[in-house]
């Protein structure tokens, strides 16, 4: 399936497996709306690395907190105003808010930590989707992907807050699944393990590279090329796709 045309909108796009996403559909035509929070020089260097693929490829950048719901408001509006409509979005942007790690303690997480982390990894995905949703719908086109967690799956190394936002969104994806897959728009989660090269993995232990049968952390072009198809299979919906070097038996 050509991406000739569509247009991607990628939260977290500065990151290891945004840019690599960005990347890989780059080279399948699509063009890409670029959203970073902080990193402006990532997200520049990234824009011009997009532009040399093809001259076919529009890019922009857009700076936007998604911790505020004003500010996914605001990304949405101008992607809208500059480039139109998103046709497939990637939900990618998350944090860690606080590790506590698998022996922690619950209560070393706040309730205002955990409304923190969930506002972030879930309530602004939930509302990103939201808003893009109507369009896709109306041209019989779209694809929504999050970027869950195998923690979602179980429990992971960060602790219960992270754990809990992340498997939100695997409610959320099979509901807009089954409601809009008639509609021609598809709805996917890719569940990562450990992925070096991220900033939520910048100092892994040897504890956690031990956890992987592999026997080494994931690269951010190997969860790439998992969104890659979501995005170019329009028969595969309502499933997550785990990607952890072997550290669960089947998907969650």
């Amino acid at each position: 399936m050509s991406l000739k045309g569509k247009l991607a909108l990628i939260t977290g796009c500065s990151g290891g497996i945004g840019a690599a996403t960005a990347l890989a559909l780059a080279r399948q035509g699509c063009s890409i709306a670029v959203h970073y929070n902080s990193a402006k020089d990532k997200a520049q260097s990234l824009s011009k690395s997009l532009q040399e693929i093809s001259s076919d490829v529009r890019v922009d950048i857009f700076q936007a907190d998604l911790s505020d719901y004003d500010g996914v408001r605001q990304l949405y509006n101008q992607v809208v105003q500059t480039m139109g409509h998103p046709d497939i979005l990637f939900n990618n942007a998350g944090a860690l808010i606080k590790t506590i790690g698998r022996m922690g303690n619950m209560q070393d997480v706040s309730i205002e930590e955990f409304e923190k982390t969930w506002k972030l990894n879930a309530g602004s995905s939930y509302l990103l989707t939201q808003l893009c949703l109507p369009h896709m719908v109306e041209q019989k086109y779209g694809r929504v992907i999050f970027n869950s967690s195998v923690a979602a799956g179980t429990g992971g190394v960060i602790g219960p807050h992270y754990a809990s936002s992340k498997s939100a969104l695997h409610g959320l994806l099979h509901w807009i699944a089954s409601r809009h897959s008639k509609d021609g728009v598809t709805c996917n989660a890719v569940a990562p393990a450990l992925i070096a090269d991220t900033a939520m993995m910048s100092n892994p232990t040897d504890e956690m590279r031990k956890m992987i049968p592999v026997g080494r952390l994931g690269v951010p072009d190997e969860i790439a090329s998992v969104v890659e198809l979501l995005v170019t299979n329009a028969y595969m919906t309502n499933k997550i796709i785990v990607a952890d070097g072997g550290w669960t038996a089947s998907a969650f």
